[in-house]
């Protein structure tokens, strides 16, 4: 019983950790809010498109794989802030590392190792589940660029060719997929003003 008890306080601390998740903001608004979304919403929100989109990968994927790597990837903007995908400063493994090791510190063993190694791997991206829960972290915002009358892009100078560059890994997920969204791109681009290059 004394286990039990250690692990469930250690799970309960990192739960409440988490919610920090919350406070954490992007630079995409909700579709008809004046908001700005969270990473906690975020991390939802790709987690379902994920499991929507499962049936397009190229390569199989492991459902659970994908969508708790998805869950668990930004967690990390609890003590290193989100970071804006079209900036130099984008990435930031070492600090990012340092987070993960943290957050995930607080679980029981094994947990808190299979969470880390879980999260190493999808910013690896070299396993067909990490390569496809990116390729969706990527495709997410672009969504929502698309709903929103491109929001995001216009706020920050983001030319299409940015967006089509950055979000390229999208391929590798589904070349088919990534075909389509790119038309889709160009055609919405061309409709609310967002420049080429």
């Amino acid at each position: 019983m004394t286990a039990i008890k250690q692990d469930f306080a250690d799970i309960t601390a990192f739960i409440y950790e988490i919610e920090k998740l919350k406070q954490v903001e992007r630079r995409i608004k909700p579709k008809g809010l004046s908001r700005y979304e969270n990473s906690a919403e975020h991390s939802w929100h790709i987690a379902l498109l994920a499991q929507s989109l499962m049936p397009y990968a190229e390569n199989p994927v492991d459902p659970l794989r994908v969508v708790t790597m998805l869950l668990i990837h930004d967690i990390v903007e609890i003590d290193t802030g989100d970071k804006f995908a079209y900036v130099a400063e984008h990435d930031d493994f070492e600090n990012e590392h340092q987070a993960a090791k943290r957050i995930f510190g607080l679980l029981p063993d094994p947990m808190a190792s299979t969470y880390l190694s879980m999260w190493e791997e999808f910013e690896a991206a070299k396993s067909h589940d990490a390569q496809f829960a990116k390729a969706i972290d990527r495709l997410m915002p672009v969504l929502q660029n698309l709903n929103n009358g491109c929001q995001s892009w216009l706020e920050h100078g983001i030319t299409v060719e940015q967006v089509l560059k950055k979000n390229a890994g999208v391929a590798k997920a589904s070349e088919a997929l990534w075909m389509h969204v790119t038309d889709l791109v160009k055609q919405k681009a061309q409709e609310v003003g967002v420049p080429l290059s």
